[in-house]
């Protein structure tokens, strides 16, 4: 049986986020900016990019040889997807603020497009 070898040190990006997007979620609904006719547009973006970086991070922690399978980039996507929803749950105990399902699709999509990012930058470069 082959043993994987787990380095801490690769998942301190990928904890460093997730305590950026715990304490962001811990923040109640009134001290939380509004940003007019953009709110929707900045705050929605938000979770696209912090969960962006987040599988990225993923991808970082699970990647132990230069070429990154399918398997690795699903993995990163789901703990993404996972995270969320426990982010979700999270909110519900912060005063105004409440779950939302549709927030976890928004960050799973934010989740594959960094990994689609994270493949395009570590592609080898055509000729």
């Amino acid at each position: 049986m082959k043993t994987v070898k787990i380095e801490l040190r690769r998942w301190t990006p990928a904890i460093l986020i997730m305590t950026v997007i715990f304490i962001a979620s811990s923040t109640p609904g009134n001290d939380i900016p509004g940003f007019g006719g953009w709110d929707t547009i900045v705050k929605k973006g938000a979770h696209m990019a912090g969960y962006a970086l987040l599988a990225m991070t993923y991808l970082h922690a699970l990647s132990i040889s230069a070429k990154t399978n399918r398997l690795v980039f699903i993995i990163a996507i789901l703990l993404a997807a996972l995270y969320a929803a426990t982010d979700e749950f999270h909110q519900s105990f912060t005063p105004g603020r409440h779950p939302s399902i549709g927030d976890v699709g928004i960050d799973a999509l934010g989740a594959l497009i960094g990994t689609a990012i994270w493949a395009r930058i570590k592609a080898p470069a055509r000729n």
